[in-house]
């Protein structure tokens, strides 16, 4: 007998153990009590439902190869190269001292940040090392050595900030005056058009480098206020839910970035793709997107032209200039976020330049 049979319950079981008896209500006249109901015929047993097929079971590689996937893509591309050169230069650090890589021990970060720091590199570079050194380790199921948790990295880090100063060397940002320099000093031709429409879409949009080279055609579409640009993935947007911002017609011809945009439509003939592409040294426009780098380059190369020392500039200084230009002119913190997308006020202060210091200063008001 089965020992999951009711039979096979010992008749030494509490009462407790077994379901409760639920008893009718007697009648008013014990004497008359009614006849129990006969049993009623017992239904037929329902032929069986036929078993479902079962799911198909997805193959284990398939499954590992979907979660790598899906773990690459919950970088962005340039966050995982960057990840990747941090590992590969800790390894051969380590492997020309003769001290193991994974898993290290915090006491081999510390002496490695020591290092680097006394080879100039700055505390955000050290930073960010010590985030790719603990990724790795705890992709291969190790415990971070790059911890903050273990003192003697995150005393070694302290001493390196107290040391070297935590203040990042930021590019100047370019102001209205010094972009209208820049676009009288570019070239005629489709190169100088095309120039003109990135830099000034870039600046009005307070666009990053990597969204501007991002954009196509399709993005973007014109009322009578100007263009709407539809932005897809961006650095503080990664699950891409895009955003879409307004660029308004400029109040003059030279540097409006409407009509900049729509002369370089024209001459160039896209209609779909990337709005901003390559150009060969004969003048004829390529298939590839301009990668993010080439935007810095750009914006140096117009820069020189019109007389400024191009080391001062980059790629970030148009969305830097769109901060502090738009500050200045007394457009207030809510707007400028709006066109930027920044999550956080303090992110986006740390844009405005030192164009600001003597604006609303308070030493103004001590009648000196």
């Amino acid at each position: 007998m089965s020992p999951d049979s009711p039979a096979a319950l010992p008749e030494s079981a509490p009462a407790a153990a077994l379901p409760p008896v639920s008893l009718a209500k007697p009648s008013a006249n014990p004497s008359v009590n009614p006849a129990p109901n006969p049993a009623p015929n017992p239904a037929p047993n329902p032929a069986p439902n036929p078993a479902p097929n079962p799911a198909p079971v997805t193959p284990w590689h398939e499954l590992a190869a979907g979660v790598a996937s899906l773990i690459q893509a919950a970088k962005a591309p340039n966050t995982l190269r960057a990840y990747r050169a941090d590992w590969q230069h800790f390894s051969d650090w380590c492997a020309a001292r003769t001290l193991p890589a994974l898993p290290a021990a915090p006491e081999t970060i510390a002496f490695y940040l020591a290092d680097l720091a006394g080879q100039g590199r700055k505390p955000a570079t050290l930073r960010r090392k010590l985030t790719a050194l603990g990724r790795a380790h705890e992709a291969k199921g190790f415990a971070s050595p790059a911890s903050m948790r273990h003192a003697i990295v995150s005393e070694t880090l302290k001493g390196i900030q107290r040391t070297a100063g935590v203040a990042q060397t930021q590019k100047e940002a370019l102001l209205t005056r010094d972009l209208k320099k820049v676009l009288a000093e570019l070239p005629g031709g489709l190169s100088g058009r095309r120039d003109r429409a990135l830099l000034l879409l870039g600046f009005a949009g307070g666009l990053r480098r990597s969204e501007l080279c991002a954009l196509n055609a399709e993005d973007v579409s014109q009322n009578a206020d100007g263009l709407v640009l539809a932005l897809g993935r961006s650095k503080t947007d990664q699950e891409g839910a895009g955003a879409a911002i307004g660029i308004p017609y400029g109040s003059a011809a030279a540097a409006c970035p409407v009509r900049a945009y729509q002369s370089w439509l024209e001459h160039s003939g896209l209609q779909t793709g990337p709005v901003f592409r390559g150009i060969d040294r004969f003048g004829r426009l390529q298939d590839k997107r301009l990668h993010p780098a080439s935007v810095a380059r750009i914006l140096k190369q117009a820069a020189g032209r019109a007389g400024f020392d191009e080391t001062r500039f980059a790629g970030h200084s148009l969305r830097a200039g769109f901060v502090t230009q738009a500050y200045l002119n007394d457009a207030s913190e809510f707007d400028i976020m709006r066109q930027t997308r920044h999550k956080s006020l303090t992110t986006m202060r740390r844009y405005i330049r030192d164009h600001t210091l003597f604006r609303k200063n308070a030493a103004a008001r001590l009648g000196l």
